[in-house]
């Protein structure tokens, strides 16, 4: 069992930073894909960003050259830095840790909200 628990959001302007954390409770946490999902009101889930165990990452366009995925493997913790935000980027966003369709965990959800 994997507990995921984010942390960082809130309420900000447009162009503005935020950086999302999320802490792993298993020191297993360096063998597993790490992402960041979102969910808008009304629409589907989307994937955000992945990072590999091994550090690779991928971005979804509507993210690619403003987001940023990290991973500390000291200390259990994958980090997505949001700039140059957008109201479209308003959603409840999830931590996820996978390594195979047995093992796969999300963490709670929480609110960006991007409005002036």
């Amino acid at each position: 069992q994997v507990q995921l628990v984010e942390s960082g959001g809130g309420l900000v302007q447009p162009g503005g930073s935020l950086r999302l954390s999320c802490a792993a409770s298993r020191s297993i946490f360096r063998f597993y894909d790490m992402g960041w999902y979102r969910q808008a009101p009304g629409k589907q889930r989307e994937l955000v960003a992945t990072i590999t165990s091994g550090g690779s990452t991928n971005y979804a366009d509507s993210v690619q050259g403003r987001f940023i995925i990290s991973r500390d493997n000291a200390k259990n913790t994958v980090f997505l830095q949001m700039n140059s935000l957008k109201p479209e980027d308003t959603a409840v966003y999830y931590c996820n840790a996978h390594y195979s369709s047995a093992l796969d965990y999300w963490g709670q959800g929480i609110q960006v909200t991007v409005s002036s």
